[in-house]
């Protein structure tokens, strides 16, 4: 199936790449029509690993932000450690796998490969070690002064001891396996991300010293508490706890009784835990799939974190004996690991944390739900329905729009996309209901999602045991967009209901993602919907769509074509500008065509959370591009690509009076736009439209609280007005705005 959408082959994405990269894109030298450029500068694009890094610089310092309550500080720092983890496994594995086999190319930054890895290296050993002193120095402090407090063994009472002595025998200690390195044991494997303690015993009777290894359990919580949550003096209470690795260490004569305990630090591996399966010559994705996650734990290591205060020795063996090079070693303070600092989510202390926020059904389907008994189809039928998640509910949405076509008997078919979702997935039951119900229900599960791979497959056996037709995907490619399209008989014939989206079908996730999404009976947008099923699930190459952009065909062509369109009216005296929301920015053909539109005249806005590429503010080059990145309480996901001019929403129309905006699943990233299928709807509703420009608009205004990039890259955080008062947090104005009734429109004061 991969000449459905002509998936490129590796040596064609390297030539499209290069292609990208030239001083005057291809387009424009075959054009005659085009106009004359200078060619731009050489080193026009930031290094995409180095600005990923920059990114999650930004999130520790929402970690650093007093103003930001405790927990949430902890919290940020917990996805900091995550972050960083995730980049070294798949990030900087990629990079260390094609230097090895000599595949990597010189990056469009100009960096060679291994400049590259010296970069990362450099910036990740301070940035990590950043991250661990504050957590040590301010945050446990800062948690302590509220009486959540982490402590060493030494400093509890003999009660205490005594009581965690008792769950260690009990709870603990059937579960660990020393392991000992000696001619008849060979250093054991150790397990990718797991924490475990390197442990020096000497033998009293022989004088010798041995190692040995212990891994602390990750099947149990590493936070084990020593209050049972009792009140003190003063009527608080104290979360008094200790790390797992400290209980352990207070207890390893136990577990080596007759030696003497010399050392014992804790350590940890990070290994290659990209996935890379040759879907040409894999007859079954899933089984090649389950076999590629099986070999994943076995990839070679990339990070060796260690106790600062490890001994010189100790630390030589273990990084000879894990074949690691010495600036793959980071000694870091204890303890290690703060992704520990997720377990104190669960504390049950709603003052350090977030005021607490309730999604609102949005308006529309409220409004026809008064009447009718929440008749999604109904809401529908009115009118295109825009939902912006977290603030408009997910349950009462996208989730009872599933969950009512699966019961409804007028339902004749139900067609979804699956990229991530939730366990015990409501989004799974329903379409699980549909197919026992005898409705015709087709899955399109991507088993290739990033670390959620083990998941998705279990996801699709469940499916297909209910007699829901299952399909992987096309060879090549992932699927990414994300779609639903219910196909139901009315008295005036069919009529098909759809959702696109540009966030998961993951109830859970759409608590804390800001995404957006489109509920529409348009005819036109049923046709593309039925047409892009028909191509993901059969054989249907010659497709045309009226109201979507779609991946890896038409995406990128599309937007550029709407930016030189900008440029066009830029150079005639017209009004120009291009607003862009989106994750990352990394593309150069799309960046160039941003220079052009700049170098034009063309206004252009970008809203962008992580990697961005493009350089800003760069006199002749980009003078009249702003890029404000956003972070906050919830993960901004949406994407939303406006443009000034517009061409008729159908295929053949004349111009269009008014704005043109697309909402969808695709960053402008090479893999968004090469080897994913991503579909980007146009939004035709006038007041619709309005809103997301309001919306980008809101999160651009100097009033607002950001980060604005500067030309040389660094971000400059604006938070406080000249007055030290706080800017404009844009999600808590959106909170705000979608609780109050009636909703009102966004608008930004100029």
């Amino acid at each position: 199936m991969a000449q459905i959408f002509n998936a490129p082959s590796k040596a064609i994405l390297k030539s499209q790449i290069a292609e990208h990269i030239a001083e005057t894109p291809k387009e424009d030298r075959d054009n005659s029509n085009a106009p004359l450029y200078e060619p731009l500068p050489a080193d026009r694009f930031f290094d995409r690993e180095l600005s990923w890094l920059k990114f999650n610089k930004r999130v520790l310092e929402l970690a650093q932000d007093e103003s930001v309550p405790i927990l949430e500080r902890a919290n940020f720092a917990a996805i900091f450690a995550s972050n960083l983890d995730e980049f070294f496994m798949v990030r900087v594995a990629g990079l260390k796998r094609r230097i090895d086999t000599g595949l990597a190319v010189t990056a469009a930054s100009g960096l060679s490969p291994r400049q590259q890895l010296r970069a990362i290296s450099e910036q990740a050993h301070q940035l990590q070690d950043e991250h661990a002193h504050y957590v040590i120095d301010h945050i446990l402090p800062d948690l302590a002064r509220e009486n959540i407090i982490l402590l060493r063994w030494s400093q509890l009472t003999i009660t205490e001891q005594e009581k965690l002595s008792r769950f260690f025998r009990l709870q603990v200690f059937p579960v660990l396996t020393p392991l000992a390195v000696d001619p008849a044991h060979p250093f054991p494997y150790i397990s990718g991300n797991s924490l475990n303690l390197a442990v020096l015993v000497e033998n009293p009777a022989s004088g010798k010293s041995h190692f040995a290894r212990v891994k602390i359990p990750d099947n149990m919580p590493r936070l084990v508490p020593v209050d049972d949550m009792t009140e003190d003096d003063s009527g608080n209470v104290r979360y008094g706890f200790v790390t797992m690795e400290n209980l352990i260490i207070a207890h390893l004569e136990s577990l080596f009784p007759g030696m003497i305990i010399k050392e014992a630090r804790s350590f940890r591996v990070t290994r290659n835990e990209d996935i890379d399966v040759e879907e040409d010559d894999a007859e079954n994705l899933l089984n090649a799939m389950e076999k590629e996650l099986l070999r994943r734990r076995f990839g070679p290591p990339i990070r060796l974190e260690i106790s600062d205060s490890t001994s010189p020795f100790l630390s030589h063996l273990l990084a000879s004996q894990l074949g690691v090079s010495d600036d793959e070693v980071y000694r870091l303070p204890s303890p290690l690991d703060f992704t520990v600092l997720f377990e104190l989510g669960a504390i049950d202390r709603a003052d350090l944390k977030y005021p607490k926020f309730i999604p609102a059904t949005n308006r529309q389907i409220a409004e026809v739900e008064s009447s009718r008994a929440q008749d999604i189809f109904a809401s529908i039928r009115e009118h295109d329905i825009l939902l912006h998640h977290p603030y408009d509910s997910f349950s009462t949405s996208v989730q009872a729009f599933l969950a009512q076509a699966a019961a409804d008997p007028k339902v004749l078919a139900i067609k979804q996309t699956l990229y991530r979702t939730s366990s015990n997935s409501p989004i799974i039951d329903a379409l699980v209901d549909a197919a026992h119900a005898g409705k015709q229900v087709l899955a399109l599960v991507e088993i290739k999602a990033r670390f959620d791979e083990d998941a998705n497959i279990a996801w699709a056996r469940k499916l297909e045991r209910a007699g829901v037709h299952v399909v992987y995907g096309i060879v090549g490619l992932k699927t990414h967009c994300k779609l639903s399209l219910v196909v139901r008989q009315e008295a005036d014939g069919l009529r098909r209901y759809c959702h696109v989206g540009t966030g998961n079908y993951n109830p859970k996730t759409a608590r804390l993602y800001t995404d957006l999404g489109l509920l529409t009976c348009d005819p036109v947008v049923g046709q593309d919907l039925t047409r892009l099923f028909n191509q993901l699930s059969g054989y249907a190459p010659k497709s045309s769509f009226h109201r979507l952009l779609v991946a890896p065909r038409t995406v990128r062509t599309g937007l550029i074509e709407r930016i030189r369109r900008e440029e066009n009216a830029a150079r005639e005296g017209k009004p120009a500008w291009i607003k862009i929301k989106v994750n990352s920015i990394v593309d150069e053909a799309t960046i160039d065509a941003l220079y052009r539109a700049s170098q034009a005249g063309v206004k252009i806005d970008i809203v962008e959370r992580g990697i961005c590429s493009l350089k800003p503010g760069v006199p002749g080059m980009s003078d009249n591009i702003r890029v404000h990145s956003i972070l906050g309480r919830f993960l901004e996901h949406s994407r939303i690509y406006a443009f000034a001019n517009s061409q008729g929403p159908q295929i053949g129309e004349g111009p269009a009076s008014g704005p043109e905006v697309w909402i969808g699943s695709a960053d402008l990233m090479h893999r968004n736009l090469d080897r994913r299928v991503e579909a980007l709807i146009r939004v035709t509703a006038p007041d619709q439209i309005e809103e997301l420009i309001n919306y980008v608009d809101l999160q651009m205004a100097d009033t607002t609280s950001s980060w604005h990039m500067q030309s040389d890259g660094t971000y400059v955080r604006h938070s406080r007005d000249n007055e030290g008062k706080p800017l404009l947090d844009s999600q808590e104005e959106l909170i705000r705005r979608h609780t109050r009734k009636p909703r009102g429109r966004i608008r930004v004061q100029h």
